[in-house]
């Protein structure tokens, strides 16, 4: 079976496995494994109304969300298990996507975890799923750069299957923790990932109008996969108000905006994709066309940036104790910012301070694994100035996004 586009996704799973009596009380993941009867009819539907790829349920099956459970030491297992499921329903009709979903850790100063946990955790999972024989990854429902970075990483070190992102935010384009989802999309697209877009917290309507934005500077193709409309509570009920047939109202314009994979979300089900399945027959999406192509594509953690290639930074500013200070005062009149690490001591204190980063940064090194680890703290698109030999950067640049 080979891939086509338009692609259809499958709809909800949460909202789906709700009308069959799961409740919330206890791990999704373990509900599931415990009544499999229940995924395999609702995925069985997915594929029979057209999709062509469904996800596993493996959203919450990472160390951090299984041990809030109390399961320790059974990712591998768990993993394992649950695309088992879905390859049973998919057959030979769609392909299986491994789903990788946030962990809920934070990095400083909005919480306590550090970058290389978060690594660790999704290396772990991500490793569990290719083992288990998925078709490809998702790393969905993102709402930090951090975590969607992590996961990406992690993919990529244990696979080279295609990976799709997939990012949540409000109606003006920003995710829960404040970053503009074109940053995501300008970092993302930089590290190498397949495919990207949004899921979840809207409807169609709303979500259009960020996809719209995103096509401005997308150099892959974008995902639609949004809810049924906005929720509302119906005698106690959660009843979701977009029928399939509104659902599909959007996909054309979508189309027009480059979106060529489509999925549902919350509250939508196998007639949703059957009902995209039919909108999507002659189709045809638009190609990627980024605008600013002879700009620099540069981004920090919450905001895109598009530089003249002829554009100076200023003083380069030494990583010390000061940074913070210095940042302050530099960020005030600067284009950009430009940041010298020379040892182990200026890396750290680079990551103390990285998060204050509001221009566009060039880093400013000699040493190739400084650097490599700058780039690896640094939750943005940085540029380089140096004197390392492509030899050295390129492979930054593939897996990084870092801009020479």
């Amino acid at each position: 079976m080979e891939l086509s586009f338009p692609l259809i996704l499958d709809g909800a799973t949460g909202t789906e496995l709700q009308k069959r009596g799961y409740t919330g009380e206890e791990c999704a993941e373990s509900w599931i494994l415990k009544h499999p009867d229940a995924i395999l009819e609702i995925q069985r539907a997915y594929v029979a109304a057209g999709s062509r790829v469904i996800y596993a349920p493996t959203f919450g099956a990472n160390r951090v969300k299984l041990e809030q459970h109390g399961l320790f030491g059974q990712v591998e297992e768990y993993n394992k298990a649950l695309v088992a499921l879905s390859r049973k329903a998919a057959g030979d009709r769609a392909w299986v996507a491994g789903d990788i979903a946030p962990t809920g850790l934070l990095l400083y100063p909005l919480g306590t975890a550090s970058f290389a946990e978060l690594l660790e955790v999704y290396t772990e999972q991500a490793a569990a799923l290719e083992n288990a024989g998925v078709d490809l990854f998702v790393i969905e429902t993102m709402m930090t750069l951090a975590e969607a970075r992590a996961a990406l990483l992690a993919v990529k070190s244990v696979s080279s299957k295609p990976v799709f992102v997939s990012f949540t935010c409000d109606a003006q384009g920003r995710t829960l923790t404040g970053s503009d989802v074109l940053a995501a999309l300008q970092v993302m697209q930089g590290m190498g990932a397949d495919a990207f877009g949004l899921n979840c917290s809207v409807g169609p309507e709303e979500m259009l109008v960020q996809l719209q934005r995103l096509h401005e500077i997308a150099r892959v193709p974008l995902i639609a996969k949004a809810n049924a409309g906005i929720p509302e509570i119906v005698n106690g009920e959660t009843v979701y108000d977009c029928p399939p047939e509104r659902f599909t109202g959007c996909m054309e314009a979508m189309a027009q905006a480059g979106v060529s994979i489509f999925g549902g979300c919350c509250g939508t089900d196998s007639g949703h994709v059957a009902a995209m399945a039919a909108a999507a027959q002659g189709l045809k999406p638009c190609a990627p066309a980024p605008e600013h192509g002879d700009l620099l594509p540069c981004a920090t953690e919450k905001e895109v940036f598009f530089l003249d290639p002829a554009a100076e930074h200023g003083a380069v500013l030494p990583c010390d104790e000061q940074l913070e200070d210095a940042l302050a005062e530099a960020q005030e009149e600067a284009e950009m910012v430009a940041i010298a690490i020379q040892n182990t001591e200026e890396l750290d204190n680079f990551a103390d301070c990285q998060f204050m980063i509001t221009k566009p940064l060039c880093i400013v090194c000699d040493d190739a694994g400084l650097l490599e680890e700058a780039l690896r703290l640094y939750q943005g698109r940085a540029l380089y100035e140096g004197s390392l030999s492509e030899v050295d950067l390129l492979p930054m640049c593939r897996k990084y996004g870092l801009i020479i």
